[in-house]
């Protein structure tokens, strides 16, 4: 059965394939502000892909707009919301704190109240390993503490989850948070350690290297994100 599924942050690196993956049996309405945090043409070269499938619809606004964002949320009436939309980038964060707050906070409050009295199974929402930030385990679980974040990023993604949760308790409005680890792959992000090593390595450049060389992460590629969501998505059928 084909349920309607609003996806934010469609022009994204995850979104694009999450919006593939879905569109084989799904209407998926794509939701992105198209911001110039990394060059647009990348953005734009994800939505042409998406735009070539007849169950795609493309919403270019901006989630902190809540009285566009309701309307479209009002018009679609989705069987279940993916959020993916927010300010990206650890160190970039400490630059542009309104930005983040603005976005990733307010802007995801307005995804929670466009969904509060509507009849939608489920919301999943990006959140991120970095909200683990003060942590001396080597191997992170969900149950860990996650009070102390290291970041002006990883505090709006823990506000976003204290959030979720409010909302899930005073509205009866299931929230599912995925905190996602490094993800690479085909059309990634080249703010991202991967794409810069192979671009500065390919044109002869010094990669950076941060703590020595000593710092130690797990990567999760693409399709195996993409199918996780999809797998906890096809319950909601």
């Amino acid at each position: 059965m084909s349920m309607k599924i609003i996806i934010t942050g469609c022009a994204g690196f995850i979104g694009m394939h999450l919006c593939k993956k879905l569109l084989d049996k799904n209407y998926v309405i794509g939701i992105d502000n198209i911001n110039s945090y990394y060059d647009i043409n990348l953005k734009k070269d994800r939505l042409k892909i998406l735009k070539k499938y007849k169950k795609f619809k493309f919403f270019k606004l901006d989630i902190t707009d809540f009285k566009k964002l309701n309307e479209v949320f009002s018009k679609i009436n989705p069987t279940i919301v993916i959020h993916l939309a927010s300010e990206v980038g650890v160190r970039n964060s400490s630059k542009r704190p309104r930005s983040y707050i603005n976005t990733n906070i307010n802007g995801f409050l307005n995804i929670l109240e466009a969904c509060k009295g509507k009849n939608i199974k489920k919301l999943f929402y990006a959140s991120s390993s970095s909200v683990y930030g003060k942590n001396n385990k080597k191997k992170f679980v969900e149950t860990l503490n996650t009070d102390k974040p290291l970041s002006i990023y990883a505090a709006t993604k823990k506000s976003a989850e204290v959030l979720a949760a409010t909302y899930s308790h005073l509205y009866n409005l299931t929230t599912i948070g995925l905190r996602f680890f490094t993800v690479y792959g085909p059309y990634g992000r080249p703010d991202m350690a991967l794409f810069k090593f192979v671009k500065n390595i390919s044109n002869g450049i010094p990669i950076e290297v941060y703590n020595n060389g000593k710092q130690k992460r797990d990567f999760t590629y693409i399709d195996d994100v993409v199918e996780s969501i999809f797998l906890i998505a096809r319950k909601c059928e």
